[in-house]
């Protein structure tokens, strides 16, 4: 979000610019990851379970050649050790069976995950690699001048994919403007996202998610067509024009394809564009509101400077609050009050240290 004379946030996070109200405060919002009451060990996915199996039959497969060994040395030590590895690989065909029982059941819930502890827990990535926890999507806006929680939501959803425009409504309600700017990081770039708030007041400015490795290739990007929307064309870095198919020639119905079939495979730049006999450019139906957003994100060249500054500040001190273990409570709607009672612990301690104990307690009573 932009503010002229704000101080911005960092990490995964959006910014909300409310410059339009009288006040003209500058809000921030983040996602990050909590622990719930539920251990790794006890959260089954169809990965999980497979690779789970795969080490129990590797198990049971190297004491079968022990069990072997054992046999052939026909002593008293080695009956002792016999019955012993027969005991472990009767273990782990029980738990191979359980295994197996619980990838049934894995394989029939809606997303292909279960959690047996807390059965509203979902295993999340993080942002070290290989690294992942068992836990909850927290949500919060946050006042980037004094560092307030002005609104939250928790959910059992891994990304921020599809959080920008339900955080987006509830800061513009949190601040009482009628149209606020909501800058994200690209861990929020979701087109049907940007596209659901249109008309509710958020203008969202979240930077494009690249996916393409043409920059790394040495050819040319996306962003080195421009589009000329009066004529419906795009303009090739050649200056030649990409001109939209007759019919959509993609999986999607809302998808068109521009291209140049007769300039490009005579064009001097054409090893730096395309490996392809032409180049054929795709455009979503709604990409005007992509290309608004880019606009609005070019206005405010030092927007994403100022969402790295603040946002980590709330999640740091909640996260310290409550110790490794995180949540205490078992269940989506309880932890969303654990979580509620957590942020108004953190605003009143925010408000005593930026007014004070006995000016809060006049304002309270009155």
């Amino acid at each position: 979000m932009e503010r002229r004379s704000a101080r911005p946030a960092r990490n995964s996070s959006f910014c909300v610019d409310n410059s339009a109200c009288s006040s003209g405060q500058s809000w921030q919002s983040n996602g990050s990851k909590f622990k719930a009451v539920n251990n790794r060990d006890k959260n089954f996915t169809v990965a999980k379970v497979a690779k789970r199996l795969e080490q129990v039959e590797a198990s049971i497969a190297r004491y079968l050649a022990a069990l072997d060994h054992a046999d052939r040395q026909r002593d008293d030590a080695s009956e002792a050790k016999t019955t012993r590895i027969r005991q472990k690989i009767e273990g782990l065909r029980r738990q191979m069976q359980t295994l197996k029982a619980m990838e049934k059941q894995v394989e029939e819930a809606p997303d292909k995950q279960i959690s047996l502890t807390d059965p509203d827990a979902r295993s999340m990535t993080t942002s070290g690699k290989g690294t992942g926890i068992v836990g909850y999507n927290v949500q919060i806006a946050v006042d980037a001048e004094h560092h307030l929680i002005v609104a939250h939501e928790v959910t059992n959803v891994g990304n921020d994919r599809a959080q920008l425009a339900a955080m987006g409504v509830k800061a513009r309600d949190a601040t009482g403007c009628e149209e606020i700017t909501v800058v994200a990081d690209r861990g929020y770039y979701n087109g049907e996202e940007a596209l659901a708030c249109e008309g509710t007041g958020v203008l969202p400015c979240v930077p494009k998610t690249q996916t393409s490795g043409n920059a790394k290739r040495g050819l040319f990007t996306g962003q080195d067509f421009r589009y000329d929307a009066e004529h419906d064309h795009y303009v090739c870095p050649a200056g030649t024009f990409l001109t939209k198919g007759k019919t959509r020639s993609d999986r999607r119905d809302d998808i068109d394809h521009y291209r140049n079939l007769t300039a490009c495979p005579t064009c001097r730049l054409k090893p730096l564009c395309t490996p392809d006999k032409f180049k054929r450019h795709k455009r979503w139906s709604h990409e005007g509101v992509l290309d608004a957003m880019q606009a609005r994100l070019d206005r405010m060249p030092d927007v994403m400077k100022i969402r790295r500054q603040t946002v980590e500040h709330p999640f740091g001190t909640l996260k310290a609050w409550m110790a490794s273990c995180h949540f205490l409570t078992k269940t989506l709607e309880k932890v969303k009050t654990e979580m509620s009672l957590q942020v108004l612990a953190y605003n009143i301690k925010r408000m005593i240290n930026i007014f004070g104990v006995k000016p809060l307690l006049q304002a309270i009573a009155a």
